[in-house]
């Protein structure tokens, strides 16, 4: 991210961007687990609609993660809605389709997205003009 589309982007813009990256690469990665060894997926009996989510995450997350290193604008937004979604289905899957009481390793996983999803969305109004600079360039 030093060079090319990146350069005169501040550091501290480019390492925002770099942990969002990181995070849709992991994310990436654990619906894909989640979709090829179905055991190390949620142990609840989820509806359709929201297994066809999770899965469709293995296609949003990189794509996200792709479009935020290549500095476009659509991937800021991608980025936004995918951690705001994920935030919002799996507290719908740990809070009202869970019937555990108390602190669950998918409650503690669904606080941590939407720390991220908060700060993603926080932090946008800050990164956006970089992003924009960026597609005003490609014309």
């Amino acid at each position: 991210m030093s060079t090319g589309r990146w350069r005169g982007v501040p550091l501290a813009v480019r390492c925002v961007v770099a942990v969002a990256v990181l995070v849709f690469v992991y994310g990436t990665g654990v619906h894909v687990v989640h979709l090829l060894l179905p055991q190390f997926g949620p142990q609840l009996a989820l509806p359709g609609w929201l297994t066809f989510y999770f899965t469709s995450l293995t296609l949003a997350d990189p794509l996200a993660a792709l479009l935020l290193a290549a500095r476009r604008m659509q991937g800021l937004v991608l980025g936004c809605v995918v951690l705001v979604t994920d935030a919002a289905a799996n507290g719908y899957a740990n809070y009202v389709l869970d019937p555990a009481a108390g602190v669950t390793p998918g409650r503690t996983g669904q606080a941590a997205i939407t720390c991220l999803a908060v700060g993603l969305v926080a932090l946008s109004p800050w990164l956006a003009p970089w992003f924009a600079r960026s597609a005003v360039k490609r014309r």
